[in-house]
């Protein structure tokens, strides 16, 4: 392991958020990278010092409607990378090897390594949106998830307005690229965004406030369609929608998983290619119930990436037993 992003879907593993709850004992951690050391029996797609990155589907069946329909991460045979299989907060792990992405060596591990689940996670869900290119996408929730959305919109011809509480991280926003953002403490952000856009044809909900989801619908135009990325833990799991609206104006309201593996494949080449870029701070595993008190707080701005290994920025550190 060199370097591992810290989600709030690791949070949620920890606090015991979600049913099913992770397999115990746990090792959180789904945005890691790392360099092979050794290979199970008739893995031949990579070689030994080859850099990788182990995302949050760790694998699916590969045979159900579902997976040969390309939508692999909502298979009942799913598992998950740091909840129910161990995750990245480690010195080592296993991986899928049909399930990793292959990572360039000239990439720095710890900038992509939030790519690898967020990352992934946003643009899966503008894709679903169905946002065409010159139209308004709203991103609410400018944290770790948002933060990226914000810029694969418009590296995707879309046009963005994001919403937060915070002003730091508006301010953060405004400097990856959104035209419009709005404060949801010192306005109605529905008002403010319908007034800024004239209602946005997709929102993507990166926030984990029931309030935002029903928000999100607000700010649609007609025929708009709002993805649900975050997810609220416990009670506040639930919200109100309009159904006349939704009939009347043919709205669409979806959730959308984390990515498959070819939308992996195609978020780290946006990371590549230089249009996305994460926003991080490095710390390590040491002062994890620290991040995670930041986080429950939210006062983490981008992403945090623990340091699991001393790696040098040019990728070309060779790990310890790499002879296997």
């Amino acid at each position: 392991m060199i370097a591992c992003g810290v989600c709030y879907s690791d949070l949620h593993a920890v606090d015991g958020d979600w049913n099913p709850g992770p397999t115990i004992p746990l090792i959180p951690g789904h945005e890691v990278v790392g360099r092979v050391v050794s290979f199970g029996t008739g893995v031949d797609r990579f070689d030994v010092g080859d850099l990788v990155g182990v995302p949050w589907l760790f694998t699916a069946c590969g045979q159900c409607e579902l997976c040969l329909a390309g939508m692999e991460t909502i298979c009942s045979g799913a598992e998950a990378t740091g909840y129910s299989q161990p995750g990245g907060y480690a010195e080592f792990m296993v991986a899928d090897a049909d399930f990793v992405a292959a990572l360039p060596s000239t990439i720095d591990p710890a900038q992509v390594a939030p790519v690898l689940c967020a990352g992934v996670t946003t643009y899966r869900g503008l894709k679903r949106s169905g946002t065409r290119p010159g139209q308004w996408v709203a991103i609410i929730g400018i944290g770790g998830l948002g933060h990226l959305a914000v810029q694969y919109a418009p590296a995707m011809g879309m046009r963005v307005v994001a919403v937060d509480v915070s002003s730091d991280k508006l301010d953060l926003a405004r400097s990856l690229g959104a035209e419009v953002t709005i404060d949801a403490v010192d306005a109605d952000p529905v008002g403010a965004v319908r007034t800024a856009t004239g209602g946005v044809h997709g929102a993507v909900v990166c926030a984990v406030a029931s309030a935002a989801f029903e928000q999100a619908v607000g700010m649609l135009r007609p025929a708009g369609t709002a993805v649900f990325i975050g997810m609220p833990g416990g009670a506040g799991d639930e919200i109100r929608m309009s159904i006349a609206s939704m009939v009347n104006q043919e709205l669409t309201v979806r959730g959308s998983n984390v990515g498959t593996r070819f939308d992996l494949q195609e978020a780290v080449d946006f990371a590549v290619r230089g249009l996305v870029t994460t926003t991080i701070r490095t710390d390590v595993l040491d002062n994890i119930n620290d991040i995670l008190d930041e986080m429950r707080a939210g006062r983490i701005v981008g992403r945090v990436v623990l340091r699991l290994e001393e790696f040098a920025h040019d990728g070309h550190r060779v790990p310890p037993n790499s002879n296997g």
